[in-house]
């Protein structure tokens, strides 16, 4: 009997009164101590095949066929077995932790809950292994973090305490949609190794969901290649990667950002620079909230960026990466110079600062969440115009269906809100909407990490093409450093706050100076080739 089998699984939502169809015909199995990974780009079914093995997809979907866990039928299951299963012998590590993370709770109180319903755990004893799970999924100072909440950690801690939630009952099916996604590839490394240790010492099933190969590679015992709702291929992981027989196996395999960028001009002109660009953030104690010491979130950072130049910002999360980045649109408070396009910003007001605003843009890491839902994509792209009064009296729908097209939308798509969109397609949309006030500094934070390995190629095509158009600089925060190498002329590598390394990106990927650059470079090439 295997440890969770699916068969036939079919699964269709009911919306406005018409039934759409998100999984058809779905089978495999997972037996103890193996990893089965589910892969396919956004919208195959793999999240709604896995949240169908505890019923948790709600009271629109209609459910057909067998899932069993340890031979208990879990579609029709009851309440109370459902209650007893779900986070005990089946548990989940989602991919986005800041919805799954309650905002109002500390990390012992959340980590605390399922310790006392499913285990009876309670004060200390609970106290000691949380702190144990913490450190055990890469938590540094576990014990000092215990009283924090979820927006005071980075988005690969929060991440972390997400699979320290998930490790706490010790299950029996582990279930991963997309764990390593926020992650730096050391901490992804290290992860993989503490999920496959953990499936091996607790001889527990992994269903493993991913958009990334190299670690479907690493980590897999079996693949289930899925597209539109149904599993095209499936097998042992050598023999998918070796002979996949289906074209759209062949597809993903073939999908990953590659190149270099286009050479900067010799004449190229200096858009930013900083100069010992610093950014302390004070501890304060006692109830008069004296100063007792400051976190280090940016030390000392020089960096200088031309037209048509990308900066690569590389890093473990909470290294300073994204923090560099609102530093220099002064969006936070930081000392050192900032030079803009031949201009010293440092002390400008928020007024002069508005003028200013048009020539720095920025797209961020989660284009769901950074546009507004209640808008329409045609609203969301023009509002800069706007904002900054620019083309007054010209049609600005016009404008819209231009940059839309530009940046690869159909422009009679512009009536309709993010959520009709794909994650690529919102991508887009936030790239569209900093691009067509014509900026002259984009700062990139992680625009590609939330997005499929096709539609990443496809982003990087985007991105470079319209730097050669418009000479646009960019600064470029990612953790995957096979897209860092494909967009980054140059590259600096940060670590608690500090650049430990800078140089030529090409020259920096075959030769690094540092241990820390050394294995975080390892730790990319062993994801990448595992």
């Amino acid at each position: 009997m295997s440890l969770l089998e699916v068969r036939d699984l079919s699964v269709s939502f009911r919306q406005d009164g018409k039934l759409t169809q998100a999984v058809r015909g779905v089978s495999f199995t997972l037996e103890r101590g193996e990893t089965v990974a589910l892969v396919g780009e956004s919208g195959s079914g793999k999240s709604v095949t896995a949240l169908s093995t505890v019923s948790l997809l709600g009271d629109s979907a209609q459910v057909s066929g067998s899932v069993t866990y340890d031979g208990q039928q879990m579609i029709g299951a009851s309440d109370a077995l459902l209650r007893k299963v779900r986070g005990n012998d089946i548990s989940f590590i989602f991919q986005e932790p800041m919805t799954s993370l309650n905002p109002l709770h500390t990390l012992e109180r959340q980590l605390s809950e399922s310790l006392a319903l499913h285990q009876g755990l309670v004060g200390e004893a609970a106290r000691k292994r949380i702190i144990e799970l913490m450190e055990k999924v890469g938590i540094r100072e576990a014990e000092s973090r215990l009283g924090a909440y979820p927006h005071q950690l980075s988005g690969g801690q929060r991440q972390r305490v997400m699979i320290a939630m998930a490790l706490a009952n010790k299950p029996d099916v582990l279930i991963a949609d997309e764990p390593t996604t926020a992650l730096d590839v050391t901490i992804q490394a290290q992860i993989l190794d503490l999920l496959a240790d953990l499936k091996r010492t607790e001889n527990m099933g992994l269903l493993f969901i991913t958009h990334d190969l190299g670690i479907v590679r690493r980590i897999a015992d079996k693949v289930c290649v899925m597209k539109g709702g149904e599993i095209v291929e499936q097998g042992p992981t050598a023999q998918i990667f070796a002979n996949p027989q289906h074209d759209y196996t062949r597809k993903l395999l073939a999908a990953r950002a590659a190149g270099i960028p286009s050479p900067v001009a010799e004449d190229a002109p200096e858009v930013l620079r900083t100069d010992n660009l610093k950014v302390w953030f004070p501890i304060q104690r006692g109830f008069l909230k004296r100063t007792v010491g400051h976190v280090k979130a940016v030390n000392d950072a020089t960096i200088s960026i031309r037209a048509g130049e990308t900066l690569g910002i590389v890093g473990e999360s909470g290294s300073g990466k994204t923090t560099l980045a609102l530093a220099i649109m002064r969006l936070i408070a930081s000392e050192g110079g900032i030079t803009f396009d031949g201009q010293d910003v440092r002390g400008w007001s928020t007024k002069r600062l508005r003028a200013l605003r048009k020539d720095m843009q920025i797209v961020f890491q989660d284009p769901f969440g950074s546009l507004s839902p209640r808008m329409t994509c045609e609203q969301i792209i023009a509002e800069g115009l706007g904002v900054h009064g620019v083309a007054p009296g010209q049609d600005k729908r016009q404008m819209v269906a231009e940059m839309m097209s530009e940046v690869g939308l159909n422009p009679a798509m512009m009536h309709r809100y993010p959520h009709e969109f794909s994650g690529g397609q919102r991508q887009r949309i936030a790239i569209a909407r900093a691009m067509i006030l014509r900026p002259k500094l984009l700062v990139l934070d992680e625009p590609t990490s939330a997005l499929d390995m096709t539609v990443q190629v496809q982003i990087v095509d985007l991105l470079r093409a319209l730097q050669i158009k418009y000479g646009l600089a960019y600064l470029f925060i990612s953790h995957d450093l096979n897209v860092v190498r494909a967009m980054s002329h140059k590259m600096i590598v940060m670590r608690n706050g500090d650049v430990v390394e800078a140089g030529e990106a090409q020259a920096l990927f075959q030769n690094p100076q540092t241990d820390y650059a050394r294995a975080l470079l390892a730790a990319a090439l062993d994801l990448t080739a595992a």
